[in-house]
């Protein structure tokens, strides 16, 4: 009996060693488990942390996106009043060039007439001169008095 207590005895002790090394096990298990856990929760809150500012340059991209298309609104509905202002200053211009190409050759034409008016009037007046010296060549003597007399002396 005593063997059999004994064995029984040795199979207790290897039944608890066994048990304490599977518990021992279980407890390096649970404690890898553990700081599995710990460092997945903390790679869940990096990613977290990350979405969370990825979303906020998101949003603000997406707002400055915003931004630009109206300033490019704005700025494309500038450029059509100033193409028009360009466009209506172009009309003018031409109108203006073509005006003072008007003038110009008017301005020549009176240049030519004033020119030849003057060559007349120099005409004139040496025919005019020559009459009044053939008129006073002409004249009765100056005690007798002339009806066609100006008062003006030849040469004059």
């Amino acid at each position: 009996m005593k063997k059999v207590l004994l064995e029984m005895e040795d199979q207790k002790n290897s039944y608890e060693q066994k048990a304490k090394e599977s518990l021992q096990k279980v407890l390096e298990e649970k404690m890898n488990a553990e700081q599995q856990l710990q460092s997945t929760q903390r790679s869940l809150a990096l990613a977290e942390q990350k979405c969370e500012e990825w979303r906020s340059q998101y949003e603000a991209l997406k707002e400055d996106w915003r931004t630009l298309g109206t300033q490019h609104r704005e700025l494309e509905s500038q450029l059509h009043v100033l193409q028009s202002k360009l466009q209506g200053a172009d009309s003018r211009d031409l109108q203006m060039n073509q005006a003072l190409r008007f003038l110009e050759n008017e301005h020549q034409q009176l240049q030519a007439k004033i020119e030849c008016l003057q060559g007349d009037r120099d005409l004139c007046s040496l025919d005019t001169q020559d009459l009044q010296e053939a008129m006073w060549a002409m004249a009765p003597s100056a005690d007798g008095g002339d009806c066609c007399s100006t008062g003006s002396v030849p040469g004059q």
